[in-house]
């Protein structure tokens, strides 16, 4: 059995170092005292500044552009603490980074999830706490514990309060992958979904097929777990737009926003994009149609919960 004392550490590293805090904040502990940076040769190194021998460690570090780099900062940080008879050590992964290589969709593929998924437990995490994987089977790659949090109910709550008492509301998915997390979305919202057709001839590339349901003088709310080059969700809008569609939102759990992404989501025909502050949206990317919510008070939640050996499925709805 894994023996920890009392305290609680929270540390991060270079990838989100603001939502770190506000988790610390949070909690009402200081944030830990460690250097994360490289030597002239691009090599990583970690100096924590302070004991973490039996103590209870939570390491805050998306693995987020530029990933490679945010990745052996995880897995390094990692080690350093196992090296120092920290008492337990919980990877928190806000936006798992290779999420999207989960199989091999064709002959010769690797399967990163999985890879990325070993390496973490190989640096030393015992137990890993995450939001909304882009394939929930993820959480089966792990041979740890895995808390997989949602981003939904933040959501949710979120345009609860924006169209209270509107029932011009419809919840739309930009795929047929994603039907099922929308479709819960759609039922919290007491709303009716509506689903694109859409086909993928090559790597961020989509084009929209169909709508199937009506949205014609609607107000639709696209939902997604992840915006990456905003391809996707901009040619989606326009199809809805074509269809009829009064207004058009779209939010997402993990803002990537990478690529021309910034530039097409200005020009859209989307009156608003929320994200979640999973992963840090640099100054330069932040327009006035993107709106920010926090993750903080969830997994600082969770991590008190993990740390007093409590349910942490409660979080889940």
């Amino acid at each position: 059995m894994i023996q920890y004392n009392n305290n609680i550490k929270i540390f991060t590293a270079n990838s989100n170092p603001q939502l770190a805090k506000a988790i610390a904040e949070n909690i009402g502990v200081p944030i830990g005292n460690n250097e994360v940076g490289t030597f002239s040769d691009g090599e990583i190194f970690v100096n924590t500044g302070e004991t973490v021998r039996g103590a209870d460690v939570f390491v805050v570090q998306a693995t987020s552009y530029p990933v490679n780099n945010h990745l052996m900062e995880l897995l390094i940080t990692i080690d350093a603490f196992k090296r120092a008879s920290a008492g337990r050590i919980t990877a928190v992964i806000p936006y798992f980074g290779y999420a999207r290589q989960d199989r091999k969709s064709k002959a010769r593929d690797p399967i990163s999830a999985k890879l990325v998924a070993d390496l973490i437990a190989t640096a030393g995490a015992d137990r890993v706490l995450t939001m909304d994987f882009h394939a929930p089977q993820i959480q089966g790659f792990f041979n740890i514990p895995v808390d997989h949090l949602l981003g939904l109910p933040i959501l949710y709550r979120y345009y609860a309060s924006k169209f209270e008492n509107e029932d011009d509301i419809v919840i739309v998915s930009p795929d047929l992958g994603s039907v099922s997390r929308v479709r819960s979305f759609a039922s919290r919202l007491e709303a009716p979904l509506a689903i694109i057709d859409k086909r993928r001839p090559k790597i961020n590339v989509a084009e929209v097929m169909n709508i199937i349901g009506d949205v014609k003088d609607k107000k639709v709310i696209l939902a997604d777990d992840m915006i990456d080059t905003a391809g996707t969700i901009t040619q989606g809008a326009i199809a809805l737009k074509e269809r009829g569609a009064k207004e058009i939102y779209a939010c997402c759990t993990h803002g990537v926003l990478s690529g021309p992404a910034i530039e097409r989501i200005q020009e859209s025909v989307i009156e608003e994009l929320v994200v979640l502050d999973t992963i840090a949206l640099p100054e330069h990317k932040k327009i006035d149609k993107i709106k920010i919510l926090s993750v903080a008070p969830v997994f600082a939640e969770a991590i008190e919960r993990i740390h007093d050996n409590l349910s942490v499925s409660t979080l889940f709805v």
